[in-house]
């Protein structure tokens, strides 16, 4: 995977959470409240399926657009 490809994740990463903070911040302030709450065995998972997600949707258009 090139850097450029990493460096275009990163930006897209940081408009979705910028969009988030700026039209619901008050949406952010309660989850911050309530992630306390959630188990970390099941935060953990999230985070893991949510990693394996984005891998294999980078994978998949990566993969696709390089058979053009």
């Amino acid at each position: 995977m090139p850097l450029r490809d990493i460096v275009i994740g990163l930006a897209f990463f940081l408009v979705i959470e910028g969009l988030v903070y700026a039209l619901a911040p008050s949406l952010v302030k309660a989850m911050a409240r309530h992630i306390p709450e959630i188990d970390e065995g099941y935060l953990r998972i999230l985070g893991v399926v949510a990693v394996a997600g984005g891998v294999g949707l980078v994978w998949l258009v990566h993969t696709s657009l390089t058979g053009f």
